[in-house]
């Protein structure tokens, strides 16, 4: 088993069961880009540029501000572009183990 370090807020919420509903707790986009995230960063490894700490949570900035992330396409689209490629409200996909 390989182990990485991934840093994290210290207030970020723990990681939910894989499966349970995403409660913004960044270790998914922390640990790698998703394909949207891949575009925004331009890279395949590391944290996703795109991911933004809220105070209290992780949020997607693909999401939370799209005109600053994907500012080619109206803001309207560019949320629900966004959406569908992170699959939000489909459950918790990462698999690490923290």
């Amino acid at each position: 088993m390989q182990t990485r370090v991934i840093h994290l807020h210290p207030s970020a919420p723990p990681k939910p069961a894989e499966g349970a509903a995403c409660n913004g707790c960044g270790v998914c986009c922390t640990a790698a880009p998703c394909p949207l995230g891949v575009l925004i960063s331009r890279r395949t490894t590391g944290p996703c540029a795109a991911l933004e700490w809220h105070g209290t949570l992780y949020l997607c900035g693909a999401v939370a501000a799209p005109e600053r992330h994907l500012p080619w396409l109206p803001r309207g689209w560019a949320k629900r572009l966004a959406l569908r490629w992170i699959a939000a409200a489909r459950g918790c996909d990462c698999d690490l183990l923290v």
